[in-house]
């Protein structure tokens, strides 16, 4: 049995942690303060949505990183679920950022300048059917998912053992309480800001503290490489 690590922080940890308090304490003087530059803060290409690309490719780093280096180790599920994750965590960065499209001035094509709300080369910003797909698949279905990752996988792992078995043998990786609350707490509080805009601040929140989750997750001993037999 992997046992879920005790509370015991790392720099990286507290200097991500103090991060997400900065990025909320300085959302909520410039809202009730400075209107105007709240927008300008959590604006596209701003600095708050390049620390959630920067939560972003911090986890893809740490898996791509893992993949390498229990390649040798781990079973071809157990690597593909961490590649799988870093490709992930990497496309969503890209998306992010519109794949650096404002950055390099790139003109979108006819289809997305048809079918994006925000006329850019992205796909979560697209429009079905007069619905948004931000707001279905990344607003309802990411909450859910995150719901029972953040809720139900811990309690599944520490109780039922078949469920253990399988979360350590595919490499995924498990949040510890202090996160679970972190996110908690940053959803409730997030939610006191009254404007369409807060969602920059919680994705960047969001972002940094599943870094720490990827990084320092509560069932880290499997991701040891003197830890668990080869191909195991």
């Amino acid at each position: 049995m992997t046992k879920m690590s005790t509370l015991r922080l790392t720099t990286t940890e507290k200097v991500i942690l103090s991060l997400v308090a900065i990025i909320l304490v300085i959302g909520f003087i410039l809202f009730y303060t400075n209107l105007p530059a709240f927008v300008i803060y959590v604006e596209e290409d701003g600095i708050v949505e390049w620390l959630t690309v920067l939560g972003l490719m911090l986890a893809f780093v740490v898996c791509v990183g893992r993949f390498f280096r229990l390649r040798k180790t781990r079973s071809w599920w157990f690597l593909t679920v961490t590649l799988g994750l870093a490709l992930l965590l990497f496309a969503a960065s890209g998306e992010e950022i519109s794949w650096g499209q404002r950055i390099l001035g790139i003109k979108s094509s006819a289809f997305f300048e048809k079918n994006n709300s925000q006329h850019e080369t992205n796909f979560h910003n697209l429009i079905v059917d007069g619905v948004k797909v931000n707001k279905v698949v990344f607003s309802f279905g990411l909450i859910g998912a995150m719901g029972i990752y953040l809720l139900i996988f811990p309690l599944a792992y520490r109780y039922k053992k078949g469920f253990r078995d399988f979360i350590d043998k595919s490499g995924i990786p498990l949040p510890r309480l202090y996160q679970v609350i972190s996110i908690l707490l940053l959803f409730v509080i997030t939610e006191l800001l009254h404007h369409e805009k807060r969602a920059e601040i919680l994705e960047a929140g969001i972002t940094l503290l599943f870094f720490l989750i990827v990084r320092y997750p509560g069932n880290a001993s499997i991701f040891d490489g003197k830890n668990l037999k080869p191909n195991a």
